[in-house]
């Protein structure tokens, strides 16, 4: 009890950022705080953080004895996507050029949006938008990401904009302008 009433009185506590959910070796899904590295398991199925993880901790001791091995399902359901329409700066990785587009869903496998330039499949690409707070933790939290392109369509007979869908790799926080302007100007 007291050191838990401790944590709670403790001032400077981590506003926690954290990173694009990660799989571990064992198959379970984490988050790692990007400022404090505490380490959270994740659940793609509601979209959330769940309890704290202790790295000692094993994930499935059951499954560590000789012989036992855990059977990998042959079907898999489609990543639950949250609904997301936010704009997005994109362009190719280390191209000077951005260009605008829409967010319009976010996955574990990664962000699908729309936009007025057309990328190659299999372009490592650099995208800046408004990440949801159930990934990040926070709200309003601006994100440089690294991608992939994984699916890219020019623009159907009734649209405007080309649809593309990019594999997130990695992101980092754009705290404030100075930051965002910082990373348009270097590319970074």
């Amino acid at each position: 009890m007291p050191s838990k009433l401790m944590e709670v009185l403790m001032l400077g506590r981590c506003s926690h950022e954290f990173s694009w959910p990660r799989r571990g070796s064992d198959g379970r899904y984490y988050q790692v705080c990007l400022l404090c590295a505490a380490e959270y398991n994740y659940d793609w199925k509601t979209m959330r953080r769940t309890e704290r993880v202790d790295r000692a901790e094993t994930a499935e001791p059951g499954l560590r004895r000789k012989g036992c091995v855990k059977k990998k399902a042959s079907w898999v359901p489609r990543a639950r996507r949250i609904r997301s329409e936010v704009e997005v700066a994109y362009r190719p990785n280390g191209g000077d050029e951005w260009y605008s587009g829409i967010v319009e869903n976010i996955s574990q496998s990664g962000v699908r949006f729309r936009g007025e330039h057309l990328l190659e499949e299999d372009t490592a690409v650099e995208l800046v938008f408004e990440m949801p707070q159930e990934i990040t933790g926070q709200e309003h939290s601006k994100v440089q990401c690294n991608a992939k392109v994984v699916r890219a369509a020019p623009p159907a007979q009734t649209e405007s904009e080309c649809a593309m869908a990019a594999a997130i790799e990695d992101y980092k926080f754009l705290h404030s302008e100075q930051d965002r302007a910082k990373s348009a100007r270097s590319g970074k």
